[in-house]
């Protein structure tokens, strides 16, 4: 139990269902959908799509999305792959005949075709109960009507403003500045595209007007993308990656999300004992930043479109974690293992909605940097993604830039299963940074015995690009401590992720946590 006498969240408790997200009236919504009877799967779409309208630097339905879920009755955990691939017309070796070096961050060369509607409409229509119709209103109304501006929405909009270009400025600009907390935000064009899919489904987002208008968009900008490409995007079922650590279970999505590198990390944890050290000291940040650089290493390595991830069993194979924690000197540390390979950024949403049968619902979904590309349909101002900045131009890399491939994945949802019977789908928004923020949350849990609201409220740090990001939760003391190690230390101006979890015990309750890092909440009911 928390102690009282600090600020701080308690846990929120409930039995017939629950959601927790970055946003409170995504959380609402979610809870609204189960009242009227739908099921998990059904009040998650209707918080993500809303999610796009809320926190549109974040996320919307230009965008990707990865799905972790349980059915009820059911001990099997699936996975859907929502994200898209590289135009027909990808062209990597152009890019370095132009003197690029990586992919364009906001050009269209970044822009992989869309994949979270075709998701959404797949689960909608293969899991949920309610139908597009109903399960998109509240999206509607809310583009139509608008929502006040959250504080951190604010913070996040104003930081990444400068991304927009073009017709973009006109749609997520209010007068021509980042709105304030507390002004109204309205995405009249994108209530309009909802409300085709909830009458056409999928095609009136991926043929007809609405794709001619960010085809249109993309072309504009010298983009490659063709009717064909955004035609023929499929989600795909997959089965998830899993990992044991200390008697809990960890499953995460397979590639080309990046969530086997949260098992690597905690399968080199787990060589360190790491519940006789002080959580909140230099000695455990100084062990995960090590071991950290040592997993995202193999992850740039490895991981990619699953057509060209070649190497899985080896990067999750217990002897390969060993091998690198003999690696990790306590005392001092490291250069970065390799330089990343990809652009890392943190714009992300997740939710998580667990419903009285207990189908169980994990899900992220991105634009990836803030406002994505930058560039937005002219008719409808839909905001396309910068995924294809996760590919790399190196020729011959499983992740090279390509026609019909999937980049390389920071939004990673979990589900974790505990020894004790408790069964906890979360996640950690954050980009780069979520694998050690799964890995972190699961030790918190395991290691330290703190409960899901506490694990997500603790203090973090990142080993990120050749510093050691530590936020002001730690002590001056710890910060000398791990400079002393060898760390260049910064305290960085944006939190590290944000994190939601729902824990369903044995005893039937769900115990909700909403990271206060973000505006959202636990709600349930």
């Amino acid at each position: 139990m928390r102690d009282l006498h600090l600020p701080g969240r308690s846990a929120v408790l409930a039995t017939e269902g629950m959601c927790a997200t970055s946003h409170p009236l995504a959380a609402q919504v979610a809870v609204d959908t189960l009242k009227r009877g739908g099921n998990a799967m059904d009040a998650a779409i209707a918080a993500a799509v809303l999610l796009g309208v809320c926190e549109p630097q974040m996320t919307g339905i230009g965008g990707d999305c990865f799905v972790l879920y349980r059915l009820p009755g059911e001990d099997r955990v699936r996975a859907l792959n929502g994200s898209g691939r590289a135009p027909a017309g990808a062209d990597a070796a152009a890019l370095r005949g132009a003197g690029q070096k990586t992919v364009p961050l906001r050009g269209p060369e970044a822009v992989t075709i869309p994949g979270a509607v075709d998701a959404f409409c797949h689960l909608s229509d293969s899991v949920g109960r309610l139908g597009l119709d109903a399960v998109l209103a509240p999206a509607i109304h809310y583009a139509e009507t608008g929502v006040p501006v959250a504080a951190r929405v604010a913070f996040d909009w104003s930081n990444d403003a400068d991304a927009l270009k073009g017709v973009a400025r006109d749609r997520y600009l209010v007068d021509g500045a980042a709105p304030r907390m507390g002004q109204m935000f309205r995405a009249p064009g994108q209530a309009e595209v909802l409300r085709r899919i909830a009458r056409h489904g999928r095609d009136a987002f991926y043929t007809g007007e609405v794709a001619e208008d960010m085809i249109a968009a993309l072309a504009a900008q010298g983009g490659a993308h063709a009717p064909g490409d955004f035609a023929a995007t499929a989600c795909s079922p997959a089965d998830p990656v899993s990992g044991a650590y200390k008697g809990d279970i960890l499953f995460e999505h397979p590639p080309n999300g990046q969530g086997a590198t949260a098992i690597l990390l905690l399968n080199i944890l787990s060589q360190f004992d790491l519940a006789a050290i002080d959580p909140r000291g230099a000695e455990r940040a100084h062990i995960e930043a090590e071991a950290a650089k040592l997993a995202y290493d193999a992850r740039n390595r490895f991981i990619a479109d699953p057509d060209h991830t070649a190497r899985l069993d080896h990067m999750l194979a217990p002897e390969t974690a060993s091998r690198l924690a003999a690696l990790i000197d306590p005392r001092r540390a490291m250069p970065a293992a390799a330089p990343l390979t990809e652009a890392i950024h943190r714009d992300t949403v997740y939710l998580t909605v667990v419903d009285r049968d207990r189908m169980a619902v994990s899900l992220i979904y991105s634009i990836f940097h803030g406002f994505g590309s930058g560039i937005a349909s002219e008719k409808f101002g839909i905001l396309l993604q910068n995924r294809g900045a996760g590919f790399t131009l190196e020729p011959g890399h499983p992740n090279e830039y390509g026609p019909g491939k999937r980049p390389m994945h920071t939004i990673i949802p979990g589900l974790l299963q505990r020894a004790d019977g408790v069964v906890m789908p979360f996640g950690v928004m954050g980009g780069g940074y979520q694998p050690t923020g799964h890995a972190r949350l699961v030790s918190n849990l395991v290691d330290f015995g703190l409960d899901p609201q506490g694990a997500a409220d603790a203090p973090r740090c990142f080993a990120d690009g050749g510093v050691l990001k530590v936020e002001r939760g730690y002590s001056d003391a710890v910060r000398a401590a791990l400079a002393d190690r060898g760390h260049e230390v910064v305290i960085p101006e944006t939190p590290l992720g944000g994190a939601q979890a729902i824990a369903i015990r044995p005893d039937g309750v769900l115990e909700g946590a909403s990271d206060a890092r973000k505006d959202g909440c636990a709600l349930g009911y």
